[in-house]
């Protein structure tokens, strides 16, 4: 009897150790590159820190420069001084019109899916090609698409319409929209993917229940099918303004200077000049960067108590 607890204890050590190794790794890579840059990136938002001050020897400094280096919260004040910080802003906020086009969009893409059609399938993967394309070579390209002298949508309007197209990108007006409808198509493809395996899981026995209650589609629609979808489009809501917020490759390819008059910058791309520019000011772009994090943690929560119960979707 005891032989046997003592093998059982045994291999429980032994696998708890093996356990152990596996989540070492893991953890302390969390602690190295999440949890230590998170709040050294809190110090370093009151401070001057321009990434070349010797941090190990502040110790070291008199108190001049101590008095220069921890600014206190003068980097939050120049940074709601800065008519750049509220443009960027806005401009984040505008592509985040695109989170419902997209939803829209990409629940009529999944309804088509969903049926029987000769060649659904090829076509959910056409729709699915621009989610795993390099964002890079997509955004190049739509950038091509949208040159003011040879570009193809251009050459479109003044062969279909007879219309001069602008210089998408070099207009004010224009650039923000441009950026947006390319972002929509390419995100479409994995929206749509989501909202079909939410319509393929869908309880059948609801269906047929409002079938024999003589119901119309669009009852059944507007009842059933959308209601029960909730769950998946505020999943798709959430992450969208998530991703929305931290949005910089397609504007910073498409437009590498911030578009005319900052008109395509969004808030990360702000940072990002910030911190890798000419100034080189590491501890206002940490200043920005916690700023930026408070509104999508408020926006969240915001969307999480607007949200309903789940059990209340067929209400």
């Amino acid at each position: 009897m005891k032989n046997t607890e003592l093998n059982k204890s045994k291999k429980w050590n032994d696998e708890a150790r093996a356990g152990l190794l596996f989540v070492i790794a893991p953890v302390v890579g969390f602690f190295l590159f999440t949890a230590g840059p998170f709040l050294f990136s809190i110090f370093a938002s009151f401070t001057s820190w321009d990434s070349m001050t010797d941090l190990t020897s502040l110790h070291k400094m008199d108190e001049i420069d101590r008095s220069f280096f921890y600014v206190g919260f003068e980097n939050y004040k120049e940074l709601f001084s800065d008519p750049d910080f509220w443009h960027s802003l806005w401009n984040t906020f505008v592509y985040m019109i695109g989170i419902p086009l997209g939803m829209i969009w990409a629940f009529s893409l999944a309804l088509a899916f969903n049926k029987e059609l000769p060649g659904v399938k090829v076509y959910r993967v056409i729709y699915y090609i621009p989610v795993v394309s390099s964002i890079v070579a997509v955004s190049l390209l739509w950038s091509w698409l949208y040159n003011g002298d040879y570009g193809l949508l251009n050459q479109f309007l003044n062969w279909a319409f007879g219309v001069k197209g602008p210089n998408w990108l070099q207009n004010e007006h224009t650039v923000k929209p441009a950026i947006m409808l390319m972002c929509v198509w390419r995100g479409v493809g994995n929206t749509a993917l989501l909202y079909l395996g939410g319509l393929q899981n869908l309880p059948k026995s609801y269906y047929e229940a409002a079938v024999i209650d003589g119901a119309s589609g669009w009852t059944i629609f507007r009842k059933i099918t959308w209601p029960l979808m909730q769950p998946i489009s505020f999943y798709i809501i959430i992450t969208g303004i998530i991703g929305g917020a931290q949005m910089i490759v397609e504007p910073q390819i498409m437009t590498p200077t911030g578009g005319p008059d900052y008109s395509s910058a969004t808030i990360v791309f702000y940072i990002w000049q910030k911190a890798f520019g000419s100034a080189d000011l590491k501890g206002y772009a940490c200043a920005a960067s916690w700023v930026l994090a408070i509104i999508v943690f408020v926006v969240t929560a915001i969307q999480f108590k607007l949200s309903p119960a789940s059990e209340n979707y067929l209400e």
